[in-house]
């Protein structure tokens, strides 16, 4: 393998990794087998530490490619409490607020669901990396300031139920969507919808494009890869010049 020219690793990110938490650890790896101290890494589409699946890691000057693999369509498996929201949507932060759920059943669910699919307009979460003012809205957010996102345009292909407990109000949906499509956002629209309120309480992110999650290596799968397989190396050292940097992008908490 030649990781300076270029290669992608695709991983299955663990619960409570951030996504720089696996860039930094191949990264590191990669450093130590090839005896230096400058090198991209990077990685098309950042998950959230609450989150698990599919993450694409680049490396030397794939990372050029990282705008056209993060374009590819995104599949999740995602869990929402129903009846109970959180600030952040998700477990990050406690629950803020309660609703009636008794009038929940799975035809009123059935009955919603097809106003998400298609183009629709989404408000991002405050708790993400939108910029407001040329700040981070999850930084002002977890301030306590108030903070005002417009909505964004994106696609969502397919929306399947997959199961829902009528004695838990957990809902398990499939959603085939575009990218910037905050699965956090559409848990809370989908609690709006059902006239209660909800938040993601689980998300694993099946495929990217054409990689699935069964297709994935784990972390420490990667780390062994780097470690151990053939290492080939570029006839120039254009890669040595580069900033010594993590390049990632900027699709915070899908």
């Amino acid at each position: 393998m030649d990781f300076i020219t270029g290669e992608t690793l695709c991983v299955d990110k663990p619960l409570g990794w951030t996504s720089f938490d696996v860039v930094k650890r191949l990264r590191g790896a990669l450093l130590h087998r090839l005896h230096r101290k400058k090198m991209k890494v990077g990685h098309a589409g950042t998950l959230d530490p609450l989150a698990t699946g599919v993450m694409i890691v680049v490396t030397g000057r794939s990372t050029k490619l990282i705008e056209q693999l993060q374009a590819g369509v995104k599949e999740y498996v995602a869990t929402i409490r129903l009846g109970a929201t959180t600030p952040s949507f998700d477990l990050e932060t406690e629950i803020d607020a309660t609703y009636p759920t008794d009038h929940i059943d799975l035809a009123l669910i059935e009955s919603v669901l097809p106003q998400f699919r298609g183009r629709i307009e989404q408000v991002p979460p405050a708790f993400s990396a939108c910029k407001v003012d040329g700040h981070r809205a999850y930084k002002m957010a977890r301030k306590g300031h108030e903070v005002e996102l417009k909505p964004k345009v994106l696609v969502i292909d397919e929306i399947e139920i997959l199961s829902f407990d009528p004695a838990t109000h957990d809902l398990t949906l499939r959603i085939v969507c575009s990218k910037g499509t905050y699965i956090r956002a559409l848990a809370r629209d989908i609690g709006k919808a059902l006239s209660s309120g909800g938040h993601l309480t689980a998300l694993r992110r099946t495929r990217v494009g054409d990689i699935t999650a069964e297709g994935c290596m784990t972390v420490d799968e990667a780390v062994n890869l780097i470690r151990t397989t053939p290492i080939e190396m570029p006839d120039t050292e254009e890669s040595l010049s580069t900033d010594n940097a993590i390049i990632t992008n900027k699709e915070e908490k899908d």
